[in-house]
């Protein structure tokens, strides 16, 4: 396999990383970044949904090996966790950033500062952890560490309430998405999330990143290069829609998706005010979701790492 080389540096050597900054700044104004379209203007400092101005919250940043083995390799997947976000599931594992925003404002200097930090530790790539929501200043801070030597792949690692308008920003500069596709049914979407339109821009949003990046390529040491990695987590009652989610993405994705079937559900946050979420998923509706996925063509799947508790 040919030297990997990431998009994003053929897309600032064009010229065009610095008119996706500008027009992403200006989205800033009246905000729509996401399908919250909450149209503050977070150069103000109005708070939408999101609770963010105009500068990002980070809650922390550092080599990550919980992430999928194309993503860790062996020195890890260079996280980079931002606080807030623009979904707020009620269930949130991080619910303590999501929700209540620990963490610190920093500049776009400081988030680039990250970047290349976590690049000469040896990471892999540097993981945008919930990003939706502060797009513009990862834009900046991407091309400030381009001309600080920044050489490794970008992960887009999103909860998947994105609008494509805000997606096509991205486009020659992410080489790695990586969204979530939580939930099929709007009224499950309403309860956990207050976002009934959810799965309609789930769909358009996997849809879009599928077609900029592909499906996911895979280099001869294991580590992921470009592409699309689907996670779906497996929910109570079968909450999630798993068989519904597996079909769209073989039907109207690729078949040839990777796909990471996730078994660590828990009950945080505020997860016991909804009786059936208010425990861990069951074995046996993790192996049914693992049928549902193989059953509807989905036969790239991420190893499982099971993780139940003895009840």
């Amino acid at each position: 396999m040919p030297s990997f080389k990431p998009i994003y540096l053929e897309t600032y050597n064009k010229g065009l990383l610095r008119e996706k900054v500008n027009k992403a700044h200006e989205l800033l104004k009246t905000c729509k970044l996401c399908p919250r379209k909450c149209n503050v203007n977070r150069l103000e400092g109005r708070l939408g949904v999101c609770k963010t101005g105009e500068k990002a919250y980070v809650y922390s940043y550092g080599p990550h090996f919980g992430e999928e083995a194309p993503l860790v390799g062996k020195n890890g997947s260079g996280a980079i966790f931002f606080s807030r976000c623009n979904l707020l599931c009620i269930f949130c594992q991080n619910y303590e950033i999501s929700h209540e925003g620990q963490g610190e404002e920093v500049s776009d200097d400081e988030l680039a500062g990250m970047m290349l930090s976590l690049q000469d530790s040896g990471c892999h790539n540097i993981n945008f952890v919930t990003p939706s929501h502060v797009v513009p200043q990862i834009l900046s801070a991407v091309e400030i560490a381009i001309k600080k030597g920044l050489s490794v792949p970008l992960v887009y690692n999103t909860s998947a309430y994105d609008r494509v308008e805000t997606l096509r920003l991205l486009e020659g500069v992410f080489d790695i998405y990586m969204p979530d596709f939580k939930f099929w049914d709007p009224e499950i979407a309403k309860t956990m999330c207050k976002a009934k339109d959810y799965p309609e821009w789930a769909r358009k949003a996997i849809i879009e990143m599928h077609r900029q990046v592909g499906d996911l390529v895979i280099d001869e040491s294991g580590i992921a290069r470009r592409g699309l990695l689907i996670r779906h987590l497996v929910m109570p009652e079968g909450l999630a829609g798993t068989r519904d989610i597996m079909r769209f993405i073989a039907q109207k994705v690729s078949p040839n998706s990777y796909v990471n079937i996730m078994s660590q559900y828990r009950p945080c946050g505020k997860a016991f005010e909804v009786k059936e979420i208010s425990r861990q998923i069951y074995p046996e509706e993790y192996e049914t979701a693992l049928q549902e996925a193989k059953e509807e063509g989905i036969t790239r799947l991420d190893k499982p790492r099971r993780v139940f508790m003895i009840y």
